[in-house]
């Protein structure tokens, strides 16, 4: 029965990857043409002292794809040009409140101090201030924006370098270069909109050093993030806990005190464990160094899925049995361990339930209500919002975050999986998640950004 399953499983993976690449494929072809699909980022060019970026770019294209090169764009380090930008935002965000309220009360003259944090200096009005940090802010970005351009420094040695055809684009993007492996990296471009500009001025060399270190870090994180979760795991199982505390039990017999252990602390302990960290693994994604908001959202779910693996799935399943287990995995041989696994994944299904049902049922029902949004926004709207501008920007409900939500949906499909031969009874909780996940996120993809 375990391989007929197995094959059936396989089986349909399969057709479901065809459909998906079918719908791909569809979709490229139905599709206008895009600059994205006729364009290769080139990165680590090798700088020639009598040769500009470009003009090393132009010349090594022309003589190794002279059919289908059509041209290329450098790319210029303008990071202090673009926090420029932003200070100047802000400040216009300022003027604007103020210039608003001025025209409702004309009679009430606005004034800011010069100082320290507009405690202390010289009194003067808000909006003639704002207007003339304003035009000494425009002076510094022309004369930077005029700096990066005359700079040749400022030149990094990466290029989006565009093609005529697709197929031209494709051979590019998909083979080496030089016999270096190290210089004339490329690959696929990603769109306007979706380049992290940021990570594009980061040196090639130091992209191995930097995802070394948040390899490992990732590892720490994994490991560290097993001792609050084995602890509420084991709270689960009452009578190992009795067993290692006895001096608890009185506290543990109360009926209301029971209930709430075994039957919402555990899924709602991890739950807020997991929470804050699609945002720690996004920045150490942003660190490592990928150059377009895509790969880092795929990369931000890969690790959450690793991370749900093992201390979700791998970690409650041998920290909420270990007060029984703990003797098994001391004493017997490394080859038990499989066997004793094996037998303690049936003995949590019941968490797994209630996981499935305080995880998934309420954060599929919090998805279509998206009630993290709306108080973010009600937040925002007290604090933070003085202007027309800052009220779109805080309405913006942003994706359905992938990161997040992929991995999720991931490790459900794995606890099916998992059950479906030895504990059948969870197979029901899982139909019934997926069933409103699929309509909930067909919703969400549709009229999402």
């Amino acid at each position: 029965m375990a391989y007929v399953f197995t094959f059936w499983v396989c089986f349909m993976l399969y057709k479901e990857y065809s459909n998906v690449a079918f719908m791909r494929l569809h979709f490229l072809a139905s599709q206008k043409r895009c600059a994205d699909q006729f364009t290769v980022i080139v990165r680590n060019i090798p700088r020639i002292s009598s040769h500009s970026t470009s003009e090393t770019v132009d010349e090594f294209f022309r003589r190794n794809h002279p059919d289908h090169y059509l041209g290329q764009q450098p790319v210029y380090n303008a990071n202090r040009y673009a926090k420029l930008v932003k200070k100047r935002e802000r400040l216009q965000n300022w003027l604007d409140y103020y210039q608003l309220k001025f025209e409702r009360h004309p009679e009430k003259r606005l004034t800011r101090r010069t100082g320290c944090l507009g405690f202390c200096g010289r009194e003067v009005d808000q909006i003639d201030y704002y207007r003339a940090r304003i035009s000494e802010l425009e002076r510094k970005m022309a004369s930077e924006r005029q700096k990066v351009l005359n700079d040749p420094k400022a030149i990094m040695p990466v290029s989006f370098v565009t093609f005529d055809s697709r197929w031209g684009a494709a051979v590019c993007a998909q083979t080496q270069q030089s016999k270096n492996p190290t210089q004339w990296l490329t690959d696929w471009a990603p769109e306007p909109r979706d380049v992290y500009w940021q990570n594009l001025a980061i040196p090639f060399f130091s992209l191995s050093i930097r995802r070394f270190l948040i390899s490992a870090a990732v590892f720490a994180l994994v490991f560290f993030y097993m001792i609050p979760i084995a602890f509420v795991q084991s709270l689960a199982n009452l009578e190992g806990l009795e067993k290692v505390a006895p001096f608890l039990r009185p506290v543990i017999e109360v009926n209301v005190v029971k209930s709430f252990l075994q039957g919402f602390l555990p899924g709602l302990a991890l739950k807020i464990f997991l929470y804050i960290l699609p945002t720690v693994l996004m920045i150490m994604s942003k660190v490592e160094g990928y150059v377009s908001l895509s790969s880092l959202e795929r990369r931000t779910a890969s690790k959450y899925y690793y991370f749900m693996l093992v201390n979700v799935f791998l970690g409650s399943i041998i920290a909420g049995t270990a007060f029984e287990q703990l003797y098994a995995f001391l004493h017997q041989p490394p080859t038990q361990i499989p066997r004793t696994i094996g037998v303690a994944i049936p003995m949590k299904a019941t968490f797994f339930m209630t996981y499935i049902m305080v995880d998934g049922w309420a954060g599929i029902a919090n998805e279509i209500l998206r009630v993290k949004p709306l108080v973010i926004y009600h937040l925002k709207n007290m604090f933070i919002v003085k202007t027309e501008r800052d009220r779109e920007r805080a309405m913006d409900p942003g994706s359905i975050g992938l990161g997040e939500n992929l991995p999720s949906l991931q490790l459900y499909f794995l606890l099916g999986l998992v059950y479906a031969v030895v504990t059948p009874l969870l197979l029901p909780f899982i139909i019934i998640f997926f069933a409103f996940a699929f309509l909930v996120y067909r919703h969400q993809v549709r009229y999402s950004d």
